[in-house]
C-alpha cells in the first residue's frame, strides 16, 4: 500500500479531469463519478492509515518520491509525498468529510443546471487539499495551497451570474493573495538561508543553524504566519470568509470543515519546529488568535443569516486553534481541528437542509417552530450546536476545547488572562449557537416547509452527528498526568511541542470552568430568546445597545477601514491615471506637435524629390517588364496546371464500373511494363 499512496490525491484529480474534459453527462453518471472517486479516495486513505498504524508511526514518516520536478543549479525540488500521523489525520478528515458532503450535494444541487461543473470543481478542491497536506516540500505544498485558493474562487462564485456572488469570490481571491505573497517571500528566504525546501530536511537544518530568537527565524516564521492568517481567515485578513457564504452550502461545509480554512493551521503545525525558534512569532499567534476569537464570537451574536453565523463561528474556532499553536500545544490544535471538522460540517449541512426545506430562506427570524416539521434536522442541529458550544462530557467539542483552555492556562506561554479570554469566548459561543436553535426550531412558525430532505441529505448529517459526539473520546485520558491516545499519536509527528503535564486538580478545575461557561451561555440564550424575550426587546431598544449592535454588524469596522484606506484611494489613483499630468504633458509637448508637423509636411520638396527620382523611374521599368519572356513562361505553366486539373477531374465520374476498369487497365499496364523491361 505504501507504494500506491500517490493515488490518494490522484483519484479526485482524475475525477475532475473526466468531468471537465469529457462530454456532457447525465446527473446520474456525474453522481456516480463524483461519489465513486470520493469513496475510493477515502478507502485508500483509510487503508494507508491502518497500514501505518500497524507498522507504528515513525517520527521520520514515510516518503514516496515520484520524480524530480526541476533541476536548476542546485535547486532540485521533487514531486514527493510524505505520510506521518499529522498528514494522515488531515487526509482522513478531508476524504471522510468530502465523501459525506458530496453525497449530500447530489440531492442539494440536483436542480442546478451546472451540476457537472459543480462536482468537477469539488473534485479539484479535494485533490488540491490532499496535495497540500501530503506534500514533501514547501514548493509542492504551495502548489496545493494555490490550487485550494483557485477552487475557493471558482466555488464561492459558482453562481457567478449574480453580481454579489462574483464580488464575494473576487474578494476572497484578492485577500488570500496578500497572504500568498507573504508565503512566496518566506519560501525564498527559507531556501536562501537553509538551502532546501524539503520540509523535514529544512526543519533539521533550522534547528542546527538557528538559535532561539534568531532574526531570520523570526522573519521567516512571520511571513509563514502571514500566509496562515490569510488562508485561515484571522485578523486582519478575516474579511473574506463571511462573504464566502455566497457559494452553495455544500461548498461552505467543505471550506469551513475540511479544506481551505484548515490549511493555515496545518502549515503552522507542519513547520512548528521553525516557530519554536521564534518566540516573538508565537506570541503574535496567540494575540491574533485571541483577538480573532473574541471578534468573531461577538459578531455572530447579531447576525440574522444562519450561514453567516456559522461562518463567524468558524473564524472564532480557528482562533482557538491559533491560541493552541501559539502556546506550543500543536497536537491539541489538530485535535480541535478534527472535532471542529465534524460538528461544523454538520451545522452547515443543517443550514443547507433548512434552506432546502424553506425555499432558500436564510433569515433566522423568518423561521421558527420547525422542530415538529423537521425532527431529524432539529436533533442534528441540537447535537451540532451542543458540540460547538462544548457541553460537558457528551460532545466532542468539550474535550478539544477543554484541552486548549488547559494549555492556555498551564503552558509557559499561557496566562490566567488568556484563560479568561477563552472562557469568555466559550460563553459567547454557546449564546449565539443556542440562539440559532431557539429561533429556528421553537416559537411561532414564520415559514412553511415546502419539501423535506431525502436520505442523501439526512444520512451524512446522521454520520456527522454521531462523530460530533463520539470522536472526542479519542482525546480522553483516564489520568490527567498522561497524554491521550491522540496526543501521543501527534507527538510522533510533532515531538517539539509536548504539553506540560498537569495534575488532576488542575484538569478538574478547567473542566469545571469550561462546563460552566458553556452552560452559562446556553442559559443566557434560553433566557433571552425563550423565557423572557420581552426583556431582550426592551434592552435592545436602548441607544447604547443599538450602538454596540451597529458596531458588531459592521464587523468591528474592518471593512469600513479597508474601504477608505485601500479601496477608495486606489480607485481614485486608478481613475486619475487615465488622464494624469504626465500623459497630458506628453500629449501636448510631443504628440500634437509631431502630428502638426507631419500634416504640414505633405507635398513638401522632400516628397516631390522622392516621387520624381525614385517612384516614377521604378514604375516605368516595371511597366516595360510587364509582359516579358519570364512572365509568359510563368503564365504558360499556370495554364498547363489548370488544364491538367480539368483533365484529372474528368476521370472522377462517380461510377464504380469505370473505376474498376481503370484499375484493371492500370494493373495490366504495370504488369506489361514489368515483363518487357
Amino acid at each position: 500500500m505504501l507504494d500506491w499512496f500517490w493515488t490518494i490525491p490522484a483519484v479526485p484529480l482524475a475525477g475532475f479531469l473526466i468531468l471537465t474534459l469529457g462530454p456532457s453527462l447525465s446527473r446520474a453518471i456525474v453522481s456516480w463519478i463524483a461519489l465513486g472517486t470520493s469513496a475510493l479516495t477515502a478507502g485508500l486513505a483509510a487503508s494507508l492509515a491502518v497500514t501505518l498504524q500497524h507498522q507504528g508511526f515513525h517520527p521520520m514518516g514515510q516518503t514516496q518520491v515520484l520524480w524530480t520536478w526541476m533541476d536548476l543549479d542546485g535547486f532540485t525540488p521533487r514531486i514527493a509525498l510524505y505520510a506521518d500521523a499529522l498528514s494522515m489525520t488531515m487526509v482522513l478528515i478531508i476524504t471522510g468529510v468530502g465523501v459525506l458532503v458530496q453525497l449530500y450535494a447530489t440531492e442539494y444541487m440536483s436542480d442546478d443546471s451546472d451540476y457537472q461543473r459543480f462536482f468537477a470543481y469539488m473534485g479539484l478542491f479535494i485533490g488540491a487539499m490532499l496535495l497540500l497536506v501530503l506534500a514533501d516540500n514547501l514548493l509542492l505544498l504551495f502548489l496545493g495551497w494555490e490550487g485550494v485558493g483557485l477552487c475557493s474562487y471558482l466555488l464561492i462564485g459558482f453562481w457567478y451570474r449574480d453580481l454579489l456572488n462574483g464580488l464575494a469570490a473576487r474578494k476572497a481571491f484578492i485577500v488570500n493573495r496578500i497572504g500568498d505573497t507573504a508565503m512566496i517571500v518566506g519560501l525564498c528566504m527559507l531556501f536562501t538561508e537553509l538551502g532546501t525546501l524539503e520540509i523535514q530536511a529544512m526543519l533539521r537544518q533550522a534547528s542546527l543553524q538557528w538559535t532561539i530568537g534568531h532574526p531570520m527565524a523570526v522573519a521567516a516564521t512571520a511571513l509563514l504566519l502571514g500566509a496562515a492568517v490569510g488562508k485561515s481567515a484571522q485578523i486582519p485578513l478575516q474579511v473574506w470568509l463571511p462573504d464566502a457564504m455566497a457559494g452553495p452550502t455544500p461548498v461552505s461545509a467543505l471550506i469551513h470543515s475540511a479544506t481551505m480554512v484548515t490549511a493555515g493551521v496545518y502549515l503552522i503545525a507542519r513547520t512548528q519546529t521553525l516557530f519554536a525558534l521564534a518566540p516573538a512569532t508565537q506570541t503574535a499567534i496567540v494575540v491574533i488568535g485571541t483577538t480573532t476569537m473574541l471578534f468573531a464570537a461577538s459578531s455572530a451574536l447579531v447576525q440574522r443569516d444562519i450561514k453567516r453565523i456559522f461562518a463567524y463561528s468558524t473564524i472564532s474556532q480557528l482562533g482557538y486553534m491559533f491560541i493552541a499553536l501559539g502556546v506550543g500545544a500543536a497536537g491539541t490544535a489538530i485535535f480541535h481541528l478534527l472535532t471542529h471538522a465534524c460538528f461544523k460540517a454538520l451545522l452547515f449541512l443543517v443550514a443547507g437542509a433548512l434552506m432546502f426545506s424553506l425555499h432558500h430562506e436564510k433569515d433566522l427570524f423568518n423561521m421558527g417552530g420547525l422542530r415538529r416539521d423537521l425532527p431529524l434536522i432539529f436533533w442534528a442541529a441540537v447535537i451540532g450546536v451542543a458540540s460547538l458550544s462544548g457541553l460537558p462530557f457528551i460532545t466532542a467539542g468539550f474535550f478539544s476545547k477543554d484541552q486548549i483552555l488547559l494549555q492556555a492556562w498551564r503552558s509557559p506561554s499561557g496566562s490566567p488572562w488568556l484563560l479568561a479570554a477563552g472562557l469568555l469566548g466559550s460563553v459567547l459561543t454557546a449564546l449565539y449557537s443556542f440562539r440559532v436553535v431557539f429561533l429556528a426550531f421553537f416559537g411561532d412558525k414564520h415559514s412553511e416547509v415546502t419539501r423535506s430532505p431525502g436520505w442523501r441529505m439526512t444520512v451524512p448529517m446522521g454520520v456527522l452527528a454521531a462523530l460530533s459526539i463520539g470522536v472526542g473520546w479519542l482525546g480522553w485520558s483516564a489520568r490527567a498526568e498522561e497524554p491521550s491516545w491522540f496526543l501521543r499519536l501527534m507527538d510522533t509527528a510533532m515531538p517539539v511541542h509536548r504539553p506540560d503535564p498537569v495534575t488532576e486538580a488542575q484538569a478538574g478545575t478547567i473542566a469545571l470552568l469550561a462546563s460552566g461557561a458553556a452552560l452559562l451561555g446556553m442559559g443566557l440564550a434560553y433566557l433571552m430568546y425563550m423565557h423572557r424575550p420581552a426583556i431582550l426587546e426592551a434592552v435592545g431598544e436602548t441607544e447604547t445597545v443599538q450602538t454596540i449592535r451597529r458596531f458588531l454588524l459592521r464587523e468591528w469596522g474592518f471593512n469600513w477601514v479597508y474601504r477608505w484606506t485601500i479601496k477608495k484611494p486606489f480607485g481614485f489613483f486608478a481613475r486619475a491615471a487615465k488622464s494624469d499630468f504626465v500623459e497630458q504633458t506628453y500629449d501636448r509637448l510631443l504628440v500634437r506637435p509631431f502630428l502638426l508637423l507631419a500634416g504640414s509636411a505633405k507635398g513638401d520638396i522632400v516628397d516631390q524629390g522622392y516621387d520624381r527620382l525614385i517612384m516614377r523611374p521604378f514604375l516605368w521599368i516595371a511597366d516595360i517588364n510587364r509582359n516579358d519572356v519570364l512572365d509568359r513562361v510563368y503564365g504558360g505553366l499556370i495554364r498547363l496546371v489548370e488544364q491538367s486539373a480539368v483533365a484529372a477531374g474528368r476521370l472522377q465520374t462517380g461510377h464504380v464500373r469505370w473505376y474498376a476498369t481503370v484499375l484493371v487497365a492500370g494493373a495490366l499496364g504495370l504488369a506489361g511494363f514489368a515483363v518487357f523491361t
